[in-house]
């Protein structure tokens, strides 16, 4: 027990641990020393964003995507779906609805849909930014290139979050058809190179991962060192080829935002959907080991279901962002604060 509250301390001290230590850390925890590595975070968290949960407006735009992910219920494969995608109106209207509640930062995400293409999105964020001068665009849509991401940032777009799903290079290449670990690696360099507030992460329960496997992809967090870290747990979808796994649970999601938190001490960190999704007081526990951000829903009601990456998803229609005031007391509730503004990760400076 001395030796793992040795290796948390550490951690907490340097923000860094060798490979192996991670793995040892990982395995060995139990239920003291794990309440140990929580209340580290949590001092770290407080530390550097105080008792603040930041508040995004998330617009899921498109649910066409051209991949064929196994664990996704938007894959190209997945002929179940009622597809829809929001025109550009559509899109500033939503941002529109959300800043007249008070949201400063909008999440545009969707599938890798070719009808966005840099033109368009590129009217869009000047609109944006025109319109209204104190917001944070941030992008989630996939791999478009070095080109398309410089032209996005250029023209506005402040965030991009791509996660990179598993560390595991072989995982990797089974679970992405046609794709490639190396380019999203790339990809994801490339946006730091550029200037974005950068965006990572990693499902938690993929098949044939063990607890201490995601060893790695901590490391390759910290070589990244991203503004932004989204973990979720793994919810099979029934019209994938995962669809009869397991899953990943609650524990194992939080004592890794435990471990994120110390490793990365200044990044911005949601208690996603997806943990809210498996355990009815997972976000409120989130934020106690160290993560600080939600991401409410301003998508247009009809589509949110539509939106289905996983089965089971929550918040669909009872946690919209128009619930504003729910919301904010939830969080005061759980003794956080709700903060609306930018929220800028604390040591990023736009280029």
């Amino acid at each position: 027990m001395r030796g793992i509250k040795e290796i948390i301390n550490k951690l907490a001290e340097e923000n860094f641990l060798e490979k192996e230590q991670l793995e040892e850390l990982l395995e060995k925890l139990n239920e003291e020393t794990r309440d140990y590595l929580i209340k580290k975070a949590y001092n770290i968290r407080t530390l550097n964003y105080s008792n603040h949960v930041f508040l995004r407006g998330l617009i899921e735009i498109s649910n066409i995507c051209k991949c064929d992910c196994h664990y996704c219920g938007i894959r190209v494969s997945n002929k179940q779906v009622s597809r829809y995608r929001l025109s550009p109106d559509q899109i500033l209207e939503c941002c529109n609805n959300g800043y007249h509640l008070g949201y400063r930062t909008f999440v545009l995400q969707g599938g890798e849909d070719s009808y966005f293409t840099d033109e368009i999105l590129i009217e869009i964020i000047r609109k944006l930014k025109k319109e209204y001068k104190d917001i944070a665009i941030t992008l989630s849509l996939g791999e478009r290139g070095k080109e398309s991401f410089k032209k996005l940032y250029d023209a506005g777009a402040d965030r991009y979050l791509l996660r990179h799903e598993t560390a595991d290079r072989e995982l990797y290449k089974r679970l992405h058809p046609n794709m490639s670990y190396e380019k999203r690696l790339e990809s994801l360099y490339d946006l730091k190179e550029i200037g974005y507030q950068v965006g990572s992460g990693f499902l938690i329960g993929l098949p044939g991962l063990k607890l201490k496997d995601y060893a790695k992809d901590l490391i390759l967090l910290k070589q990244l060192e991203p503004h932004m870290v989204g973990i979720g747990p793994f919810i099979p979808h029934i019209a994938t080829p995962l669809k009869d796994e397991v899953g990943g649970n609650s524990y194992d999601t939080i004592t890794l935002l435990a471990i994120i938190r110390l490793l990365l001490p200044h990044v911005l960190l949601p208690a996603t959907t997806a943990l809210g999704t498996i355990d009815s007081k997972g976000r409120e526990k989130g934020f106690k080991a160290g993560a600080n951000v939600i991401m409410p829903n301003l998508s247009p009601m009809d589509c949110r279901k539509k939106y289905s990456l996983y089965d089971g998803k929550k918040f669909l229609d009872n946690e919209s962002a128009e619930e504003k005031v729910r919301i904010e007391k939830s969080i005061l509730d759980s003794g956080f604060e709700p903060i609306l503004t930018r929220g800028d990760n604390i040591k990023w400076k736009r280029k």
